[in-house]
């Protein structure tokens, strides 16, 4: 199935039959992505008297509870609330459309003289930006142990929190990354990408998501692609997500 549409005048037209998932798959167990020293996911199925909710034990319906952190075991999406103690920092309240254009592009971080490795502003405003909603950063090295990798006390890259500034000024509303945050594992409470990014405390932009924890695998070309953000209609601050890409030619 393929679609055709108009994004500030050009025409655009996907295949719906041919998507590319860059949310990581998570799996009960510690083979997951873990940050901020998370538990392991755990799928465990119900129990009540003679009934079991695992047909491997017997049972008739696979029936289980999950225990998910969201922020620290996989692909995730974050709405203001993350920061804030609005009534309507949910992700459900927030994230209201699903499909974006987006702009795929890959940035080494630096490594500083204090070892901080930072993905800096010099080197994202080096690179073209497409007038796009959504933009989707790949971090170098791009290892395929980013769908397993235990990030606890690493302190991982993270971004200069003025390319979030510049993204909200140039009205980018969804930003979606490979690393566990935008911001330094430790940072004492700063959160200034966060905070850029949101305009917190000041003029909110309460539709505007991070999303953390994608793979955007080496295959994928930089470039422009249609997004379909996937969440799960959580009143929480976030949401297990699944972003979509689809390859896009011009009509």
């Amino acid at each position: 199935m393929k679609i055709q549409f108009v994004h500030h005048g050009p025409g655009y037209e996907a295949d719906l039959a041919k998507p590319i998932d860059i949310s990581i798959p998570v799996r009960s167990g510690g083979e997951n992505p873990n940050c901020y020293y998370s538990k392991d996911i755990k799928f465990e199925p119900v129990r009540s008297g003679d009934f079991v909710g695992d047909t491997r034990e017997g049972g008739v319906v696979n029936h289980k509870e999950i225990f998910i952190t969201p922020h620290g075991n996989g692909t995730h999406t974050e709405c203001f609330g993350h920061i804030s103690s609005a009534a309507d920092g949910t992700i459900n309240q927030c994230l209201l459309t699903f499909h974006f254009m987006a702009q795929l592009i890959t940035l080494t971080p630096r490594k500083m003289e204090n070892g901080d490795r930072v993905i800096t502003l010099a080197d994202y405003e080096k690179l073209p930006y497409l007038g796009t909603e959504a933009v989707i950063v790949r971090t170098m090295p791009n290892g395929r142990d980013k769908l397993t990798r235990n990030y606890s006390g690493t302190n991982p890259p993270f971004f200069e929190p003025a390319i979030t500034q510049l993204m909200r000024s140039r009205g980018v509303k969804h930003v979606l990354v490979d690393l566990p945050s935008v911001d330094k594992e430790v940072d004492g409470g700063a959160l200034g990408a966060h905070r850029n990014f949101w305009g917190f405390p000041g003029e909110l932009s309460k539709s505007s998501t991070i999303t953390e924890l994608v793979y955007v695998d080496d295959t994928i070309v930089d470039g422009l692609y249609l997004l379909n953000l996937q969440i799960a209609s959580l009143e929480l601050d976030v949401s297990m997500s699944k972003p979509v890409l689809f390859k896009l030619e011009r009509v």
